[in-house]
């Protein structure tokens, strides 16, 4: 354990200065809540491409994805990097550019925000912000238990699990409480730079160690051949689409992600970003998910609930390499959680507090009550973190579907004007009710002839949606013209 304080002073480091950037970031905010929760929709592309960036790369795929490689084999290479990377760009533009407008033209700040104001009704509002926190929930969670994990292995159980878990915890809330997003858009920035650094060096390395890539992909094929050959196993089609769809969707819809489809400066900022999005996602998830599969080549023992990538590097790379690695991963669960955070207290605070307690507090009590939300949110979850609920790619997984069912409504209500309330309520809420129960019943299975209930969950959405706006009449306080006649400089 000589080498601990070196460890421990490095992520310290790491971590201090995030702070400070936080720091410096709350003297030049505004205590407005579209300045607190938007930077002032100013984010140019550099910038909204690495928050985002940065904002997704979370514990699940630092360490889950990782894991499921070292599990499974190689192919998660192709639902992450490659499906998901297209997919989501797709959506980007889909969803995104069109939020974009609607946002600049009458000043959104979040999804529920912006549904409630186009089909008059604040009810809706309030249904998409509860079942958004209700799934962002088990996902900052699982931040907190890839932070904990991570600091356990390293340390070699010198930092317990529920010390790694507490210190991540208390520097979410201390960053996010101070930074708002104009903070975590600079930090993000820095932070998906440092890991796209530190995951390259990384593969390097190992592989300097083990003799390169062909060496490692011989024993691979020695020990585990099948991870050579495409699908089989885990990886059938519709798995692997299942995932790739679930997860593509569910990420269009996740606070932290949608409300960065509000703060570009520009069109040509946003188009930009999603332009580049597909070669920043394979440069980061190839070299990630390989160094997870040739693992499994070495022949590494990993522990039950553990991590493949902290023990790959405490097998092949000295103590202040893999403590620096490790940062960068403490740096992609800060980048999800701080943004997760800020956007859940957003959904809090305008889509429930404002509407249904006190529609007439100001923006400064708003702004305090949202820093309040941040830290019971981070604390709620770190407790419920302690009880290790299920593996970091379970969890993630199930909160992927449970956003995923919100996107084709929401598609529906951007772009078909006969949308009407009643589908949206019979959309949203059905596909939410039959997805959960097949989470947490034995009356819905979680597959069908192959294809996850999440993909299954949201066409049963988009049917309701169209079938019954197909039969209903437009609420008179609706507003069918809302998204209608933008345009962009």
């Amino acid at each position: 354990m000589s080498d601990l304080p070196l460890q421990l002073g490095i992520i310290g480091g790491y971590l201090v200065l995030a702070l400070a950037i936080g720091l410096f970031a709350y003297r030049l905010t505004d205590r407005s809540a579209e300045d607190y929760y938007l930077a002032g929709r100013t984010l140019g592309t550099v910038v909204l491409l690495f928050t985002t960036f940065a904002t997704l790369l979370s514990a699940f795929t630092f360490f889950g994805g990782p894991n499921l490689a070292y599990g499974a084999g190689p192919e998660w290479i192709l639902v992450m990097g490659l499906m998901d990377g297209i997919i989501f760009a797709v959506l980007w533009y889909v969803v995104g550019y069109k939020q974009w407008l609607v946002g600049r033209e009458h000043g959104y700040v979040t999804l529920g925000e912006m549904l409630g104001d186009r089909f008059g009704s604040q009810w809706l509002r309030g249904l998409v912000a509860a079942v958004s926190l209700f799934w962002l929930f088990p996902y900052v969670m699982l931040q907190q238990v890839g932070a904990g994990t991570a600091l356990e292995a390293l340390t070699g159980g010198t930092i317990p699990y529920w010390a790694g878990a507490g210190l991540i915890t208390a520097f979410m809330i201390a960053y996010v409480v101070l930074a708002g997003m104009r903070g975590i858009a600079w930090t993000d920035t820095l932070q998906g730079a440092f890991m796209l650094v530190m995951v390259w060096a990384a593969l390097a390395w190992v592989l300097s160690a083990v003799g390169g890539a062909g060496a490692a992909t011989d024993r691979l094929a020695a020990s585990n051949p099948e991870f050579l050959a495409l699908g089989g196993g885990l990886y059938t089609v519709p798995w692997m689409l299942s995932q790739a769809i679930s997860i593509a969707f569910g990420v269009a819809m996740f606070p932290q992600v949608n409300q960065r489809f509000f703060v570009a400066k520009s069109k040509t900022v946003l188009k930009r970003t999603f332009a580049l999005w597909p070669i920043l996602v394979v440069l980061l998830f190839v070299p990630a998910f390989l160094l997870g599969a040739w693992a499994q080549g070495l022949g590494l023992a990993v522990p039950d609930g553990g991590n493949v990538l902290p023990v790959l590097l405490n097998e092949y790379t000295p103590a202040w390499f893999a403590a620096l690695v490790v940062a960068g991963a403490m740096a992609a669960m800060m980048s999800s959680s701080d943004s997760m955070l800020l956007s859940g207290s957003s959904y809090f605070t305008r889509d429930l507090y404002r509407p249904f307690v006190n529609p007439d507090a100001s923006d400064r009590r708003e702004d305090v009550l949202a820093r309040i939300g941040v830290a019971v949110f981070a604390i709620l979850a770190f407790v419920a973190s302690l009880f290790r609920p299920g593996s970091l790619i379970e969890i993630g997984d199930t909160a992927f579907g449970g956003f995923a069912q919100l996107a084709l409504p929401v598609i529906a209500a951007l772009y078909w004007r006969e949308t009407t309330r009643a589908g949206m309520f019979a959309g949203v809420g059905g596909s939410q009710a039959f997805y959960l129960a097949s989470v947490f019943t034995g009356f819905v299975p979680d597959a069908f002839w192959g294809w996850s209930a999440s993909v299954v969950g949201m066409l049963i959405g988009l049917a309701l949606t169209v079938g019954v706006s197909a039969f209903t009449a437009p609420a008179a306080d609706e507003r069918p013209a809302t998204y209608e006649g933008l345009g962009a400089d």
